[in-house]
């Protein structure tokens, strides 16, 4: 149900249920937080990208089929534990996850993808919060997310209309990062996986964490752990450290 692909540090993992639009089962489920788990602590990876298989469904949420059939289904949709939520498996990862939507994100598909930290979408994706029109209200993060992402007044048309967003429309209200040509998704994903893997891991874990927990303050609480982290990190740095990569960073410039 998960295909796993390490190169050069990166790892390519692919939801792979395209007969079900990667729709994320319960075993799906437990398995990309297993698998999110052994990369973070792999010290052969330092990102990941997150795809699905085929060209129709990034994933189209939690799977309505297996939630039919189950009295006590409907519990995945609030649950906390990574193991059945994946938004917080992919939350939980230490290192950078660059989503590449290669077709319909849908209600919790669409939760997953707000989880990643970059997001590259193929002219097939498309995003749609169906919550609402199910029935149900979201637990895994959309409700509070999205309007942090696009602004409330476009979060609630969305929402509130279970309607598809198309993905320059994406692009243009700042939810994904880029678009490409479907056969460009991955490609362009694992590019800019590679950039980013010519940093230090420690460097990309640290980073990364002061963007996340900043990002949940006010700005002058962000300002203070900024300071706070910065300075512990930076006394730690040493000049021949900060030469040693200066030429590294000159040399990146003129091949840019």
């Amino acid at each position: 149900m998960l295909l796993v692909d390490i190169k050069d540090q990166v790892a390519l993992v692919t939801l792979n249920r395209p007969d079900a639009m990667n729709a994320l089962s319960r075993a799906l489920r437990a398995e990309l937080h297993a698998t999110l788990q052994r990369l973070d602590g792999d010290p052969a990876v330092k990102v990941i990208v997150l795809t699905g298989a085929g060209e129709r469904a990034f994933t189209a949420g939690l799977d309505l089929k297996e939630l039919g059939s189950d009295p006590d289904g409907l519990r995945a949709a609030n649950a906390t534990e990574p193991s059945e939520n994946p938004a917080w498996a992919v939350i939980a990862c230490r290192k950078p996850v660059i989503g590449a939507i290669n077709g319909v994100a849908i209600t919790g598909g669409f939760e997953v993808a707000l989880a990643c930290d970059v997001l590259i979408a193929s002219t097939n994706a498309r995003f749609a919060d169906t919550h609402a029109r199910v029935g149900i209200t979201p637990g895994w993060g959309l409700s509070q997310k999205l309007s942090r992402l696009i602004g409330p007044y476009r979060a609630k048309e969305l929402s509130l209309s279970g309607n598809f967003l198309d993905a320059r429309t994406a692009e243009a209200w700042g939810l994904v990062n880029r678009v490409v040509a479907p056969e460009d998704l991955v490609p362009t994903a694992l590019k800019l996986a590679a950039d980013m893997a010519t940093i230090d891991v420690d460097m990309l874990v640290t980073y990364k964490g002061m963007i996340d927990d900043g990002y949940e303050t006010t700005l002058r609480q962000g300002l203070e752990l900024e300071q706070s982290r910065s300075t512990a990190h930076n006394r730690q740095v040493t000049p021949e450290a900060v030469e040693a990569r200066r030429a590294g960073i000159q040399a990146r410039g003129r091949t840019q």
